[in-house]
């Protein structure tokens, strides 16, 4: 089988998702090309623009891919509030690409229906995640921004390496679900 019959019937476009993926773990979501993206595939470089259109097509492929997989990781640990926010700290130190982009709606189309029902799906479980910190009735809205809001901002700081910890051996995992506790109280369960 030759390189052009290689990349027949879906193979393309995981070729040059994985051609994007790994270009925003070296220079971020608006670094590249799609000429790049044709090159680190090992494609022609029009076969990116014709199976995405563009590079927002790219990006809402990626952005869609990564919610699907963060909407899993969450579902996995819907169980326990603290485990869905140390899921989602996890899910952004072990899929960075994914997650520099799935919050940038600016950089993909969010309208766009598998995007829309992945990031529904992930939402759904913040949400419940967030009725079971809830403190008081009507409180559920601002609960489950405020846990979004520590776990995102706890998972863009070690990103980042802003956190001390984040340079060293600490526990990501036990650092997040430590924080989670400090700001929502109780225990694990």
């Amino acid at each position: 089988m030759g390189k052009t019959e290689s990349y027949h019937h879906g193979n393309l476009r995981r070729a040059v998702l994985d051609a994007a993926l790994a270009a925003i773990e070296e220079s971020g979501p608006s670094g590249w090309s799609l000429r790049e993206l044709a090159r680190r595939a090992g494609v022609s470089h029009a076969a990116p623009a014709h199976h995405f259109g563009d590079k927002a097509g790219v990006l809402t492929a990626v952005a869609a891919e990564g919610f699907e997989l963060f909407a899993g990781a969450l579902e996995r640990a819907a169980g326990d509030p603290y485990g869905a926010g140390v899921a989602y700290v996890r899910f952004a130190v072990d899929h960075r690409a994914y997650f520099e982009v799935m919050f940038r709606p600016e950089l993909y189309r969010a309208d766009d229906p598998e995007l829309a029902a992945a990031r529904d799906r992930a939402g759904a479980v913040l949400a419940a995640s967030g009725r079971k910190l809830s403190r008081g009735e009507g409180a559920d809205r601002a609960t489950t921004l405020a846990a979004w809001s520590v776990a995102h901002g706890f998972a863009s700081l070690w990103l980042n390496g802003a956190l001390p910890e984040s340079r060293g051996e600490a526990d990501v995992e036990e650092l997040a679900r430590e924080v989670l506790r400090v700001v929502f109280g109780g225990g694990a369960e």
